[in-house]
């Protein structure tokens, strides 16, 4: 699809500097990021670890960095304006620093290399240090369901 005609990357370009509250996604209105930029291929939220974000130790989960960097890698790839769905068929988590309650973490997404049923991304997830707290590399395959815009 021509980036200059992409009304989902336009719908995001649009929300810049919102709370993704409003995501289609339950696991993303539960992590309310921030979207920070939107371009044809990469993304940026802005996400605060929250207590029910947090493992016994009191720090942030794997599991919720893994459904950070996976949220923001789907809403990437949506962006991209294909006419089917894609999901993912792997998502390789590195757990690299911790990020504690009340951290404000900034999570990036880009595509590696985009092949007609398979998209290959990478995220990380960093504090306002610069160090990495996760990253994860993944690969998205193309679904047979039709996207509506």
């Amino acid at each position: 699809m021509n980036t200059e005609t992409n009304p989902r990357l336009d719908f995001f370009r649009s929300q810049i500097g919102n709370s993704l509250i409003q995501s289609p996604s339950p696991l993303g209105r539960w992590l309310n990021a921030t979207l920070k930029d939107v371009q044809h291929g990469t993304m940026t939220v802005e996400v605060t670890v929250r207590q029910d974000m947090t493992n016994p130790l009191g720090t942030l989960h794997g599991g919720a960095a893994a459904a950070i960097m996976d949220d923001l890698v789907g809403m990437m790839v949506f962006g991209l304006g294909r006419e089917y769905g894609y999901t993912s068929v792997n998502l390789n988590c590195d757990f690299l620093n911790a990020a504690r309650i009340g951290d404000v973490l900034t999570a990036h997404a880009h595509v590696v290399r985009a092949g007609k049923n398979v998209i290959h991304c990478e995220a990380r997830i960093s504090n306002l240090e610069g160090k990495i707290v996760a990253k994860c590399s993944t690969n998205m395959i193309q679904t047979g369901v039709k996207l509506p815009f």
